[in-house]
């Protein structure tokens, strides 16, 4: 007979971000399986509580910070300009970009009332300086932001209501480059973030249609590229590719978490550790 742990207990290791083979295991007996988890416990207590040494007295800055600074410096060092764009965005500026009532992100949407929402994604945003800056700059245009988004995300290890994105796009280059162009943002990417051994899947996005997203596990970075039906209501003509990403998700998957929630905005957890230890 095996035994596996309780439900008590392996919310409580995942939680103390216990690997996938610590929440695996497995057993003859229940008093086996008990002190073995009164021991992985303490060590994951152990190790929570170096980690936050480490913090205050070393690093001084959580993962996400340091994240977001290097992937600036990564990105504006390869001719990207940053762009810093508002949070609370129209509900006509969703409705561009085909998120309307009866679209299936829309209830999703964090509305402060009938016109305007929390931004649960930053493309409107770029769209609307893609526009200006058209008649502003030589092409190709190459602009990113990082910033928080919202969305009433279904409950889970990998969702947050809200998270911090990466949108990086290049408007105006040749169409025919648009493939190899992201392949080489996803790269870029990566390598800032640490991550290796990714793949590059085809997939269906809700908004943009066919995508290809970045994967390692879970979906880390989707994709778009245009011409795209959605340019139109913003007056684009011009070629152009797009990538987003999650950037609690790229830490989870560089740190090994078990949960995107400890790397994320919250006051149960500093820099991934569980402070209830």
């Amino acid at each position: 007979m095996s035994i596996s742990w309780t439900a008590i207990q392996k919310q409580r290791l995942q939680e103390l971000n216990a690997s996938e083979s610590q929440q695996e295991m497995c057993f003859e007996s229940h008093q086996e399986r008990d002190r073995a988890y009164q021991e992985q416990e303490h060590l994951l207590v152990v190790k929570g509580k170096q980690k936050l040494l480490e913090l205050r007295d070393i690093k001084r800055r959580p993962s996400l910070c340091v994240l977001e600074q290097q992937l600036v410096e990564a990105l504006t060092q390869k001719g990207f300009t940053q762009v810093v764009t508002p949070t609370i965005i129209s509900k006509g500026s969703l409705a561009k970009m085909s998120v309307a009532d009866d679209h299936p992100l829309f209830s999703q949407v964090f509305w402060l009332d009938s016109k305007r929402c929390l931004r649960p994604m930053l493309a409107p945003n770029l769209y609307t300086l893609w526009k200006d800056l058209l008649r502003l700059w030589e092409k190709p245009i190459r602009i990113f932001e990082i910033g928080t988004c919202y969305r009433k995300e279904s409950k889970g290890s990998l969702h947050l209501n809200e998270f911090t994105m990466l949108n990086l796009t290049e408007l105006g280059l040749p169409e025919d480059q648009r493939h190899q162009r992201l392949e080489e943002l996803a790269s870029l990417v990566m390598e800032t973030a640490g991550i290796d051994n990714y793949q590059l899947e085809l997939t269906s996005s809700v908004v943009y249609g066919d995508t290809l997203d970045v994967v390692k596990g879970i979906e880390l970075g989707s994709s778009a590229m245009g011409p795209h039906p959605l340019d139109d209501q913003w007056g684009i003509i011009d070629p152009w590719v797009g990538i987003g990403f999650g950037l609690e998700r790229l830490l989870m998957i560089r740190e090994g978490s078990q949960n995107v929630q400890s790397m994320g905005r919250t006051l149960t957890y500093l820099n991934g550790v569980r402070l209830n230890i």
